[in-house]
């Protein structure tokens, strides 16, 4: 629970930025688009479950199988910290 409330280093923070950069050469989406998407996704999971927004991450990854031909894969690892009842999405 303490690491819940524990802020970021600025080592970390720069290197979370740097992921998100490469991620976003890679594919050719912006920094700016990846953190809308980030955000967005946050609302949406918001709405079900309680989550820890400053660890989670987004990744577009573009490896696949022959099969799906190298198409871009959105990989999301969202902390889930607790479960809202149902009467709280009402």
């Amino acid at each position: 629970m303490r690491n819940f409330f524990r802020r970021k280093s600025s080592c970390q923070i720069a290197k979370d930025r740097l992921k998100i950069l490469l991620i976003s050469d890679r594919v050719n989406c912006s920094p700016e688009m990846m953190e809308l998407i980030k955000t967005d996704i946050a609302k949406v999971i918001s709405k079900y479950m309680k989550i820890d927004t400053e660890n989670m991450e987004i990744q577009i990854n573009t490896k696949g199988s022959k099969a799906e031909r190298g198409k871009p894969t959105l990989y999301a690892n969202i902390p889930i910290v607790d479960m809202l009842s149902s009467k709280d999405n009402i």
